[in-house]
């Protein structure tokens, strides 16, 4: 079990919270007789303290960053079995998350001067060390809307709907540039699956079912247009944006 005093050298947030590298080991018996001795193996991960008694646990990737996968386990679980990690953490870990942060940050100043090809090159860089980064991939997908290149940009939409991350409230600015931006290419189809995959997550969203109906509209369905823009005034009568919109459609 982790002592206070361990605790004490892992990074914590200000309310004194989990937050900093773990790992959980293994013991295995390698050789046999005289010569058996003991296996110890570690993977690590990076855990936050969710509340009082959960902590969000995300393992490494092969470029020894947190990677976007996660799983929620007990703190007491937790505390029994992760040990933690501050060297590894502070002289290799902490480093690569630095840089991979820098990099994002060059990659969107280069897309909010318009300068798409640098912001492609950067976005490709962060994704070489975390290839399920949101940030990264969200930015990407932006950086071929606004160029207009609607094959690459399917691409990264097919993988950015895979991953549940992507539509975390967190992300919530991005989530909605791009599917702005895949309205603006009339990608309607891509943007009918996209708001769709939300939904799955967030059935009681309003504007997501005022954003699917543009997308239906889009593609001149307007019964199932109709059908979310209900929806959407059914969870909150005041948007003014579905009233607008089924006065335009005469409803």
């Amino acid at each position: 079990m982790v002592s206070n005093h361990s605790l004490k050298t892992t990074e914590k947030e200000k309310d004194n919270k989990i937050k900093g590298l773990f790992s959980l080991q293994t013991v295995s018996k390698v050789g046999i007789g005289t010569t058996q001795k003991k296996d110890i193996q570690k993977k690590y991960c990076f855990a936050t303290e969710i509340d009082d008694d959960m902590v969000e646990i995300r393992p490494l990737n092969v470029e020894l960053v947190p990677s976007s996968s996660k799983k929620i386990i007990s703190k007491d679980e937790f505390l029994n079995k992760f040990f933690p990690e501050p060297e590894f953490y502070m002289q290799t870990v902490y480093p690569k998350m630095c840089e991979l942060k820098k990099t994002i940050a060059r990659a969107e100043r280069h897309r909010k001067r318009g300068e798409t090809y640098s912001a492609e090159y950067e976005y490709k860089n962060a994704l070489k060390i975390d290839e399920e980064n949101i940030r990264a991939n969200f930015g990407l997908g932006l950086t071929y809307l606004e160029r207009g290149d609607k094959e690459k940009a399917n691409n990264i939409f097919k993988r950015l709907v895979k991953l549940d991350a992507a539509f975390e409230l967190k992300h919530k600015h991005l989530f909605n540039e791009f599917g702005i931006n895949l309205r603006k290419q009339k990608m309607f189809e891509q943007a009918v699956e996209y708001y769709g995959r939300a939904l799955e997550l967030s059935p009681n969203d309003e504007n997501l079912h005022y954003n699917i109906a543009r997308a239906y509209f889009g593609q001149n369905k307007i019964e199932l247009a109709l059908t979310h823009l209900k929806k959407a005034l059914e969870l909150n009568q005041e948007l003014k944006e579905a009233k607008k919109f089924m006065e335009f459609l005469g409803c």
